[in-house]
């Protein structure tokens, strides 16, 4: 099972059903393309659209901090054959509104991108977005299996449990995520009878045939 699957099968029971719903509220950014302004001011009181105003207008993380958040998103969700990664479904400026949205999101997520760049310089002589690829992931490896981690990496795996479930929410919200789980929604069906195979497992064959 890669990434991704992982992610589809454990990540939709282990996060918060808070994020789920910020992620949905109409306020909440579109990850493919920017809505209508009247369409996303539709059922939202005055005060709701200007709050949402300013949360898109202010920024919370720095440039450098947003190409480490774009990095480690990827690496949690790469791109693959079967769709783009999290940084193609938007997911850092879906981050970037959500520690904004919720603020106690904000020390926890800033702390560990520092606690990345330190825990990079100690090892590489260079911060995370610095590092090759091979050490990013030498790092990552450390703190991404909370089970196997040395005890003088908690804050890590703290941050990025954090980070991983901020990205799965992000991603499987967004258009992309959405068609990568392969949801359809309600849509029109035409009922055929039972099909041949059950028929056939209940020897009931001749039936659909009108036998």
């Amino acid at each position: 099972m890669n990434r991704r699957d992982s992610l589809k099968a454990l990540g939709f029971t282990t996060l918060s059903a808070g994020l789920l719903l910020e992620a949905c509220k109409p306020g909440a950014p579109k990850v493919d393309e920017a809505a209508p302004a009247a369409e996303a001011a539709a059922g939202r009181q005055p005060f709701e659209v200007e709050r949402d105003k300013k949360l898109n207008a202010d920024k919370f993380f720095t440039a450098a901090e947003m190409a480490t958040i774009t990095v480690l998103v990827d690496i949690i969700i790469p791109k693959d054959e079967k769709s783009g990664s999290a940084s193609d479904a938007k997911v850092p400026d879906f981050i970037e509104f959500i520690v904004k949205d919720m603020p106690d999101h904000q020390t926890p997520m800033r702390g560990g991108l520092r606690w990345l760049d330190m825990q990079c310089l100690n090892r590489y002589g260079k911060v995370f977005t610095d590092s090759s690829k091979a050490q990013q992931i030498e790092l990552i490896d450390m703190i991404a299996y909370p089970n196997k981690a040395k005890p003088e990496m908690a804050q890590g795996v703290a941050f990025f449990n954090r980070m991983r479930d901020l990205t799965a929410s992000g991603f499987f919200t967004s258009e992309i995520g959405v068609k990568d789980v392969g949801y359809a929604g309600n849509t029109p069906n035409k009922w055929t009878g039972v099909p041949d195979d059950v028929l056939k497992h209940y020897g009931m064959q001749d039936v659909k045939a009108g036998v």
